[in-house]
């Protein structure tokens, strides 16, 4: 099979990304041989269907090659995890479509269908619960429409919560201040906004009370209004927790609760709000759920085998009890 690519040779190499990275993730994926001459990308294979596929990526991957954008290996790997889980891929409406830049002037997009309907769906919604696994950009994206909705207007603050399960939600013996205190548990929270706002920056608005981070134990008795609240790790709050945090919306505000229901550190026997909210609120307008998978993982793709790794363990251990 050919396919001819329109451009120059910026083009071919956007396409075969550094060192060639970019054909030998598909290389190593199905068995294809790929190669570029003529103006035209040639799949061959002993197989009709791995190369009819493995066409169908490539006329994807050129198409955004030929506007101009830098193809990765990380994102070649996620556009193969799509088809292989049946999602109809479409890269041209992830890579046009911009959620927001770094404090560096970066671009920041979805790079999966899950990640977009994600995005989708918090913009969509009052609340939105996402659950998922590591490296599946939950909290990262959130934080990028929380900033975009900040320098918008949309909203007048930031507030990120978290439950301090390791510290027993009791933080008065800690040393510091309550910023102090809280700052351990919400540190992956401070890197996606130190990403997007640069650390000085960030630090002002915290300071201003623009951006606050709040315990979740210390949210009891407010109502917030005109913010984007974040809560973060919710797998480890309790049903009464959950229905606390709930209840603190005040007008003009979007809440997002993300969590990963396969990592619960509650005491034994504690129920997670997390798992229960679900069939609690299902049907009330204005409130979604969605689920990403391992198919959303971003990170290194060691990442993704160890989450896979990890559910096959567990669905295993299941079925033995």
């Amino acid at each position: 099979m050919e396919i001819p690519l329109s451009g120059d040779g910026f083009v071919q190499a956007r396409l075969l990304g550094q060192n060639d990275e970019n054909f030998k993730a598909i290389e190593s994926r199905y068995p294809v041989t790929l190669s570029i001459k003529d103006g035209a990308v040639r799949i061959s294979g002993p197989d009709s269907e791995p190369v009819r596929i493995v066409g169908h990526l490539i006329r994807e991957l050129a198409s955004v090659a030929e506007k101009g954008h830098e193809i990765k290996e990380s994102d070649v790997r996620a556009a193969m995890d799509s088809l292989a889980e049946g999602r109809e891929l479409r890269l041209n409406e992830l890579y046009s479509e911009i959620i927001c830049t770094t404090a560096r002037g970066k671009p920041i997009r979805a790079k999966t269908p899950g990640q977009r309907a994600y995005i989708k769906a918090i913009r969509d919604n009052f609340i939105l619960f996402a659950t998922g696994p590591a490296g599946t950009g939950k909290t990262y994206l959130a934080v990028c429409e929380a900033v975009s909705m900040l320098k918008a207007g949309k909203v007048n603050r930031v507030v990120l919560v978290r439950p301090a399960v390791e510290a027993g939600e009791s933080l008065g013996y800690l040393p510091g201040d309550l910023r102090e205190k809280i700052e351990p548990y919400v540190r992956p929270l401070y890197d996606a906004f130190f990403d997007l706002l640069s650390p000085e920056k960030f630090m002002r608005y915290a300071d201003k009370g623009v951006i606050e981070i709040v315990p979740l134990a210390y949210m009891r008795g407010r109502t917030l209004n005109e913010s984007f609240i974040i809560l973060d790790e919710a797998q480890n709050t309790t049903p009464r927790q959950m229905k606390m945090f709930l209840t603190r919306l005040g007008f003009g505000s979007k809440a997002v609760i993300t969590g990963d229901i396969t990592q619960v550190d509650l005491p034994g026997g504690t129920v997670s709000g997390l798992r229960s909210v679900r069939e609690i609120l299902k049907g009330i307008k204005g409130i979604g759920f969605i689920d990403l998978t391992d198919a959303d993982v971003v990170r290194h793709e060691i990442v993704q085998r160890i989450v896979q790794a990890y559910a096959k363990y567990e669905a295993e251990n299941q079925e033995r009890k």
